[in-house]
């Protein structure tokens, strides 16, 4: 949490020194990675409460559970001074996720992060992170995540991603999220960005409040969707519209809840996934 907390300012002061958009930008090719260890009980149990798993003493991991242990590598990637795009305004568009086999939480993990590549979108740059998790050399998790620098563009060459309109799911739960859960969770995850955390700090960046940790309502939706039959071994998740707190959420999924979405009262749609579990 130290060097995340490093990361964030290391960011707000190196970000108006960079301009996202400018030809030939490459991306740094270092591989970070954490020494191997087991997941620390007391902020494993936290998060589990936070994001609503349920809390037994064994059990594997929460699948999204690496990419909050190697986060602090990704940030110390996006911070660096040979990292092409400003990390703040920086906006987490998608993630994929994929288990290879459930991780427990004594096995010693060990986190390599590393950027993949740059792509034209239409409102800008985006990035994507990679994470990879390993247990003794063997690739057991990995995920995916696109994250997007706004910036004016031409039209023709901004590559957009087209998406299919996801079908209205029923409704399956409805949740009150209090106006400090950014807070909360930020205290868990060391992911303590502005944006989440008051008001105050929100405005700074265009926000009329705080919002909601995407990785949150991840989790959130996850931890839902785990009390199906079938284990979890991939996710693909759309952050859609940012979830200003407080706010009461509807978490929809279809039936076999292999697809799942997050909506306001409004029907504004703030996150739409798909799930595929193990046989």
């Amino acid at each position: 949490m130290t060097s995340l907390s490093a990361s964030l300012v290391r960011g707000a002061v190196t970000s108006p020194f960079k301009h996202p958009g400018r030809p030939g930008a490459t991306l740094p090719t270092d591989r970070l990675t954490l020494p191997a260890a087991p997941a620390a009980p007391g902020p494993l149990a936290a998060y589990r409460r936070i994001c609503g798993f349920p809390t037994p003493e064994s059990g594997p991991l929460p699948l999204t559970y690496p990419h909050v242990l190697a986060f602090p590598l990704a940030m110390r990637l996006m911070t660096g001074r040979d990292f092409p795009l400003p990390v703040v305004g920086l906006v987490h568009t998608w993630i994929e996720i994929r288990s290879h086999r459930p991780v427990q939480p004594g096995e010693a993990l060990e986190p390599t992060v590393y950027a993949a590549e740059l792509t034209a979108h239409r409102r800008g740059t985006e990035v994507t992170m990679v994470t990879e998790a390993r247990v003794g050399g063997e690739l057991v998790w990995e995920s995916r995540s696109g994250y997007l620098s706004r910036h004016a563009t031409k039209a023709e060459a901004a590559a957009a991603r087209v998406g299919e309109e996801a079908p209205e799911l029923p409704a399956v739960a409805e949740w009150r999220l209090p106006g400090d859960l950014g807070r909360r969770y930020g205290a868990v995850s060391g992911d303590r960005n502005p944006i989440h955390l008051h008001p105050l700090t929100a405005r700074l960046f265009g926000f009329p409040r705080a919002i909601a940790h995407g990785m949150w309502t991840v989790a959130r939706c996850l931890a839902e969707a785990d009390q199906q039959a079938g284990e979890l071994r991939t996710v693909r998740a759309e952050f859609r519209a940012p979830v200003l707190l407080p706010a009461t959420v509807t978490y929809a999924a279809d039936p076999a809840g292999n697809a799942f979405a997050l909506r306001s009262a409004s029907g504004r749609v703030h996150l739409t996934g798909t799930v595929t579990r193990a046989l």
